[in-house]
């Protein structure tokens, strides 16, 4: 059984489900670091959608050959990049400090956990909406992780049928959706946050 110190089961994981990084050569880590930063600066001044493999290749310095070898698209680039990011809030999540971490409520730590997500895509959403959008979402690593997280807060909670909640939960924190209420209906982060910490605090007590 998972205990509360170590919630989980899964190991941490980012969008690409890997649980480690393999051990590269230091001219293929040299390649992957030049890669990424050109890509996030590319997707931060365009969006992840209307820049090019050449453009990365290009930006980088480096061939188009190499860079296919590592991505075979800009989705699998902004996964990387959206990786990093998601793998510190999950061992945040495992062995971090209250109420992120072990240690209080399972409504405190579902609030906390809404909120930090938020924050997450907040500063990374061109990624997010580039990586994690539609049922791409649902086949990452890193919705199993949060998905066993919620879950088990509201098992915890002793809510009614988690299973079917934990989705729901998770929902709207789909990136497309954020993007809508964030720059469609105008709503700020605060608001969002505060409408999350309702949604938290009903369904762990439903």
């Amino acid at each position: 059984m998972p205990s509360r110190t170590h919630p989980f089961d899964l190991p941490i994981v980012g969008s690409d489900g890997l649980p480690a990084r393999p051990v590269e050569r230091a001219d293929a880590a040299r390649n992957r670091a030049k890669v990424l930063a050109a890509a996030e600066r590319l997707f931060a001044e365009a969006g992840t959608d209307s820049v090019t493999m050449d453009e990365i290749a290009k930006a980088a310095g480096i061939g188009r050959a190499t860079l296919y070898r590592r991505y075979p698209d800009t989705r699998s680039i902004a996964l990387a990049l959206l990786d990093e990011h998601e793998r510190a809030l999950q061992a945040k999540i495992i062995l971090g400090a209250p109420p992120l971490g072990p240690g209080v409520p399972p409504a405190q730590r579902l609030a906390a956990f809404l909120g930090a997500m938020v924050d997450l895509l907040e500063g990374h959403l061109h990624l997010a909406l580039g990586a994690e959008t539609g049922h791409a979402r649902y086949t990452t690593g890193a919705y199993a992780f949060w998905r066993s997280h919620v879950r088990l807060l509201l098992t915890e909670a002793g809510a009614s049928d988690p299973d079917t909640l934990c989705d729901m939960v998770l929902a709207p924190l789909a990136p497309e959706i954020y993007w809508y209420q964030r720059h469609t209906r105008g709503h700020s982060v605060a608001e969002i946050v505060s409408a999350l910490h309702l949604l938290a605090a009903r369904t762990a007590a439903s």
